[in-house]
């Protein structure tokens, strides 16, 4: 029987991707016990506790052919939890970094939506005007007889009920790793795709508003991006490790190396050393690399009201109300929204070339999650075993 993660995450998950070059296979390295620690709040029920001995054996023996490392960090109102396990790189073997910086993946959006939120809180920005009004240089108004997008409020990004369509890239991404896409390409061609359906009406899972959301970000601040999120979040929360690289196809700092297990044409597989890669085109969908320190201290302040105003954070934990007979929201401003053993969470995932993330909590801080796993299948289908595993020990 399948966990009720594997159901509710699936349709956040990216397809994989094909590429190539080897590297050493897993069957040749050493196997690294999870290195971990606890630390219980006294007066805490023992029941509500993290359970270390299911997060321990959610992690044990890394590497294998799910993934080489795995960082988790479980926090909240009833203790904590840390533990890493796994290998650095294949090569060397040597254990796992715990400090390790990452491609954070769709987490990133969470990170925009706090940036919009706290425009909105300001006045700088209007939820409820449309894009035509602060970008009508990409988003004309509707004209006669011509098939044009009706306004689309600035809402319908945060919460995927824009109606704008996937934006062209590269066709053969692996091949093309070091390249250079800028977003304002992406955004053009998604644009003039035209609307997939009536803004508001329907809830899908993109990256395209998002990358629509950092641009008007810049409009309305007259600065980047990358700079607004430094200034209102990273710093302040003096998150050392998060940064955005932009078209620096490294990691800087402390890492893991990332892997992809990609296909063969005669429909075997093999590893590929993917850590180094552009991904200046995921921009504020994507682009982030950060920590699971770091990741921790953003979700813990979120969800302690340090970061939004009430009425914001009310408005990133909102689903939004669609069309009569399509299926029911499943995500807020950003955030996705699963009911656990009667908990109420909320969560992103991410997941970005040889690395699967996510940042999760109750809906009154009361348990958090974060973890990053070097997954072998990040771009898969599915949600990765080994990730999988940790959210349940972790949640349920």
């Amino acid at each position: 029987m399948k966990s009720p993660f594997h159901a509710a995450l699936a349709t956040a998950l990216a397809l994989a991707l094909t590429g190539a070059a080897a590297v050493p296979a897993l069957a040749h390295t050493h196997t690294h016990a999870p290195s971990t620690s606890a630390t219980p709040t006294p007066a805490a029920d023992p029941s509500t506790r993290p359970n270390g001995e299911a997060l321990r054996k959610a992690i044990e023996g890394l590497p294998n052919d799910d993934a080489t490392a795995a960082l988790v960090r479980v926090g909240g109102k009833h203790g904590t939890w840390r533990g890493s396990s796994g290998v650095h790189d294949l090569v060397t073997h040597r254990r796992a970094d715990p400090h390790g910086r990452f491609r954070a993946g769709s987490t990133t959006k969470i990170v925009t939506a706090a940036v919009a939120l706290q425009l909105a809180a300001e006045g700088t920005l209007d939820l409820d005007k449309p894009l035509q009004h602060y970008m009508p240089d990409l988003f004309p108004r509707p004209a006669d007889k011509e098939k044009r997008f009706l306004p689309i409020p600035v809402r319908s990004l945060l919460d995927y009920t824009s109606g704008l369509k996937t934006g062209d890239g590269f066709d053969d991404e692996y091949a093309h790793r070091y390249d250079t896409l800028d977003p304002r390409t992406v955004v053009a061609s998604a644009i003039a795709k035209g609307p997939q359906h009536v803004p508001g009406k329907e809830q899908h899972y993109r990256n395209i508003g998002y990358t629509v959301l950092g641009l008007l970000i810049e409009r309305v601040t007259r600065d980047s991006y990358a700079d607004q999120a430094r200034e209102r979040i990273f710093e302040p929360l003096r998150m050392r490790d998060t940064y955005f690289p932009g078209t620096d196809p490294r990691i800087r700092g402390p890492h893991n190396r990332g892997y992809q297990r990609m296909e063969r044409p005669d429909g075997t597989t093999r590893l590929v050393d993917v850590t180094e890669w552009n991904q200046f085109d995921r921009f504020a969908a994507g682009d982030m690399i950060s920590s699971t320190a770091d990741l921790e201290t953003f979700t813990q302040a979120l969800f302690g009201g340090k970061l939004l105003p009430p009425a914001q954070l009310k408005e990133m934990l909102t689903r939004p109300r669609l069309a009569p007979g399509v299926p029911e929201a499943t995500f807020g401003a950003g955030l996705q929204y699963m009911k656990v053993n009667g908990k109420k969470v909320w969560l992103k995932t991410g997941a970005r070339y040889g690395y699967t993330n996510m940042i999760a909590a109750t809906e009154d801080g009361s348990r958090t999650l974060v973890y990053s796993v070097n997954a072998t299948d990040a771009k898969g289908e599915g949600m990765n075993p080994v990730a999988e595993r940790i959210a349940e020990a972790a949640l349920s």
